[in-house]
């Protein structure tokens, strides 16, 4: 065979298919494993945790795909004055019927803040209640 030939076919599939596990691959595997590792990140690690204390004011179960558990909880810092409001999110069902509960009563959430999380699949807020207590 001469350089001047035309290359055979079976020759050509090969090349095409090599070249498309060389290039393919990668732009479909490295952004999948990209947000992965993001997504891992950022609800692996916690960037601040803490306590709140109010009466728990709007529950409700949220989502299209990704059902999580959304909150209100109205703080007052001062008796009469008007309450501020602290989103959260939870993620466990039985912890959010357990709090759904003690409704009419103060409770404490404990919560965990979990900075840059990619997508509202996971939460539509930062704060993520872990655990909570109701005070008498």
């Amino acid at each position: 065979m001469t350089s001047s030939e035309p290359i055979p076919p079976p020759v050509q599939k090969q090349r095409k298919r090599h070249l498309w596990l060389k290039v393919g691959v990668p732009v479909v595997v490295v952004p999948i494993l990209a947000i992965a590792l993001w997504v891992w990140g950022t609800l692996g690690f916690v960037y601040s945790s803490g306590e709140r204390t109010g009466y728990v004011q709007k529950m409700s179960h949220r989502g299209w795909v990704c059902k999580t558990w959304e909150g209100e909880l109205a703080m007052s810092p001062v008796p009469g004055s008007p309450p501020t409001i602290f989103d959260f999110t939870i993620r466990d069902d039985s912890l959010a019927k357990a709090l759904e509960l003690a409704a009419g009563h103060q409770v404490t959430l404990s919560y965990a803040q979990h900075k840059k999380v990619p997508t509202h699949c996971f939460g539509e807020t930062e704060y993520f209640v872990q655990g909570f207590r109701i005070d008498r």
